[in-house]
């Protein structure tokens, strides 16, 4: 079995498990073997799942944990997905998943940012403005964060000092 099929293997297995966070696992992995249109497969199983997770959540009107390790997955996939609605120039739809992302976690600094990235993408629809304007990602990088959790403004994302 090659590296590609063993790697198939292992994200089968992940898969049938509903383990996200052994999906996230493999991501480098998959990133330097699959092509993309794989990838792009990949990443849809992943948010699959992620939505599985919320579903679950908000059916049983639980917060989800970033101390366990499922639920700071799913919030990651989340996140990158309404990322990826923000960039797609798709801002409401953006600005509705992070405040959904904003009562999910029990996490406060991670529900204070997002309330901040929905005012953002309410204020400013140009996800490129956002990043150059409000974004700090040096500071967000030095926090360690899978999500922009500093910005350059302090307004709380409404453009009002």
């Amino acid at each position: 079995m090659d590296k590609t099929e063993a790697l198939k293997a292992k994200i089968l297995k992940a898969q049938e498990a509903a383990d996200i966070a052994g999906l996230y696992v493999l991501e480098q992995e998959a990133n330097e073997c699959f092509d993309e249109k794989t990838l792009i497969a990949y990443y849809a199983n992943i948010l699959d799942l992620a939505l599985e997770n919320l579903t679950d959540a908000l059916g049983a009107a639980r917060r989800m944990q970033m101390t366990d390790v499922k639920d700071f997955a799913t919030l990651r996939a989340l996140y990158e997905y309404a990322v990826e609605h923000y960039s797609a120039g798709k801002a409401a739809d953006a600005a509705a998943l992070f405040e959904i992302l904003a009562g999910l976690s029990d996490d406060a600094r991670f529900s204070e940012a997002m309330t901040r990235h929905k005012a953002y993408a309410e204020r400013i629809p140009d996800f490129g403005q956002f990043l150059d304007d409000a974004a700090d990602l040096d500071a967000t990088q030095r926090n360690g964060t899978f999500y922009i959790s500093a910005f350059r403004i302090d307004d709380n994302g409404t453009g009002e000092s």
